[in-house]
């Protein structure tokens, strides 16, 4: 039987307790690598992911953490670090959606998006660098479609993963050669947890997406498992996953 791919590596997902990030964790944990993850108020569903991780035969364990904030992202480091001797995988999906229209956008709305989707990644990505230099790892950033093309409605959200989308490609410059940072960037994905108003928007999306279908969490993850695991000699690339629907 082969042996899985990340066995003896370590890995921290953030806002990993729920809907992809959950799915993210649960894939690189079948792949054999041991899965810290961080949330912020989520703390039954990330107790009962990391339960779910542990039982696939890795070690596991959820830590509080607000990637807006320097002190509490060095904690959660720090613990992933303790809890497993090593990191060789960050993955930055911890991340707020949101819309409002432009013109009336206020600023305090502008920044809370922004300290999540842009400065969450980079002061993750920077407290977790040395250790991913130690184990020549690397980062994948979740990023977004809406950060490749202009949605009217939410301009706060399509420019924070835009400057995440460009901040993954200088960290890829500025971190090598020893850390590889990729991007993953999702085009509309069906959750379980969905409303009806988002199951009305669903089949909108579907019928303008060349695949005829929208995405799923597994496929987001996969793409995740594949630059993390099978992917030595790219870095700096933005991979978009959303069956055509940006075409």
């Amino acid at each position: 039987m082969p042996i899985p791919p990340l066995t003896g590596k370590s890995a921290l997902i953030t806002g990993g307790a729920r809907r992809i990030g959950r799915e993210i964790a649960l894939t690189l944990a079948r792949a054999g690598a041991d899965v810290a993850i961080t949330y912020r108020n989520s703390e039954t569903e990330a107790n009962q992911t990391s339960t779910d991780i542990a039982a696939l035969g890795v070690r596991s364990t959820a830590i509080q953490c607000d990637v807006r904030n320097e002190l509490s992202v060095r904690h959660a480091v720090s613990q992933t670090v303790a809890a497993f001797g090593r990191l060789d995988i960050l993955v930055n999906n911890a991340a707020v959606f949101a819309s409002a229209d432009l013109a009336t956008l206020t600023l305090a709305e502008w920044d809370t998006v922004f300290a999540t989707n842009t400065r969450g990644p980079f002061l993750v990505s920077r407290e977790a660098l040395p250790h991913l230099r130690a184990t020549q790892g690397s980062i994948v950033n979740i990023g977004s479609l809406g950060g490749i093309r202009a949605w009217a409605g939410h301009a706060h959200y399509c420019s924070s993963k835009a400057a995440l989308h460009m901040l993954t490609q200088v960290m890829a410059k500025a971190f090598a050669p020893e850390v590889r940072v990729n991007c993953v960037a999702p085009g509309y994905i069906e959750l379980e947890d969905s409303s009806l108003e988002s199951a009305t928007d669903a089949g909108r999306f579907a019928a303008k997406t060349p695949l005829a279908r929208n995405g799923s969490a597994s496929e987001i993850a996969h793409a995740v498992l594949y630059l993390s695991a099978y992917a030595p000699f790219t870095t700096g690339q933005i991979l978009t996953i959303d069956g055509g629907l940006g075409l």
